[in-house]
């Protein structure tokens, strides 16, 4: 995440020449830029770049739903995946909100939503599925050349979500919910009785399982779905837990290459606010606290990452777009607020949009 400051030193004067006047204006008050799928107050879809006070700086059209965005620093391009089960991911110059291509998934694939930049910006890769065996892929695009699909690797395990690359550059972590889909039944979940969630550690060279992880088989029903990495190179996860409404599992939980995966145990009172659903994870600025945003708990906990006890609660209504920010941590809700933590003072954008899951901090 880079502040204003470091922003403008990287991206030199193109990223204001870029903008309108207006928007120029709103960026020189910023500390940080942020990127997210959005749906627009006319009922249509698009990705916004804008500011910690949910100023919009640009923004472009999507063809229906988006989910998250990814960012290569090296092209200033970013990406913002379609959500599950549809098929594209739209490439667009952040600075000044032009969209440059459309990806379309291979045939017999579908996006996840998720996806990220290899360390030099020249491979793009996409949580993916085979959708007659219902096969977790990490689809492999080059950057370099039109994002020519070029590969893929198995994810060992059905339902990859979201694939983070370690701090090393060449780790890659996949959260396996587990959960089987079609797309001729929409996002109807098939398999509840039978899944099997994991955390994988793949290399991102060859593609080959460094490790699997998955939780205590009396919690198969514990979809792994979103991924953050602390100032110890520690992976928090967050959970979706498919049993009954009325258990309380650990929702929460994290692992490292070479350490078993451990589930972090919250008071119950903790865990009941978070309606058995994170819906996204970051850590802060410094990677030294990790947040957990629940849109059907309407709060959003975070931890202390060194210990794993809980630190603070906040109430924001739908809200699960989380993000760090030079001093802490941005969230978003469903229903367009802005808030920044700690604080928890809601804000609402200038242009009104209903904020989907997920933040880029660009």
């Amino acid at each position: 995440m880079l502040d204003r400051r470091h922003f403008l030193a990287s991206a030199g004067a193109a990223f204001l020449t870029g903008l309108s006047p207006a928007a120029a204006e709103a960026f020189d008050r910023t500390e940080a830029v942020f990127g997210a799928a959005c749906q627009k107050a006319d009922g249509s879809f698009g990705c916004a770049i804008f500011s910690e006070t949910g100023q919009i700086l640009s923004m472009i059209d999507l063809p229906d739903r988006g989910h998250d965005v990814t960012v290569d620093r090296t092209s200033r391009r970013a990406v913002a995946f379609a959500r599950r089960p549809r098929t594209f991911a739209v490439v667009f110059d952040p600075q000044s909100g032009t969209t440059l291509q459309t990806i379309t998934s291979s045939e017999g694939r579908h996006f996840f939503g998720h996806g990220f930049f290899s360390p030099d910006g020249k491979l793009l890769y996409a949580t993916e599925n085979e959708i007659e065996t219902a096969a977790g892929l990490i689809g492999v695009y080059d950057a370099t050349a039109d994002f020519r699909r070029v590969g893929e690797f198995p994810t060992h395990g059905m339902d990859p979500h979201e694939a983070l690359l370690m701090p090393d550059g060449e780790t890659i972590v996949v959260a396996n919910g587990g959960i089987e889909t079609y797309p001729d039944y929409g996002r109807q979940k098939l398999n509840i009785a039978t899944m099997e969630p994991s955390l994988v550690f793949l290399d991102r060279r060859s593609g080959s399982l460094i490790e699997k992880h998955a939780p205590p088989q009396d919690l198969h029903q514990l979809s792994i779905r979103h991924l953050a990495i602390d100032a110890g190179n520690r992976v928090w996860f967050g959970c979706q837990y498919e049993g009954n409404p009325s258990d309380l599992p650990p929702l929460a939980g994290f692992a490292r290459p070479g350490e078993p995966l451990s589930l972090v145990s919250l008071a119950p009172e903790k865990l009941a606010a978070l309606s058995n659903y994170v819906g996204s994870v970051a850590t802060n600025g410094d990677g030294s606290l990790v947040a957990f945003a629940s849109p059907k708990g309407n709060t959003i906990l975070t931890l202390d990452a060194a210990t794993g006890q809980a630190a603070a609660s906040y109430t924001l209504a739908d809200g699960c777009g989380l993000a760090p920010m030079p001093h802490g941590l941005l969230a978003t809700s469903g229903r367009g607020d802005v808030m920044a933590l700690p604080g928890g003072q809601d804000r609402q954008p200038s242009q009104k949009v209903l904020w989907d899951n997920h933040i880029l901090a660009i």
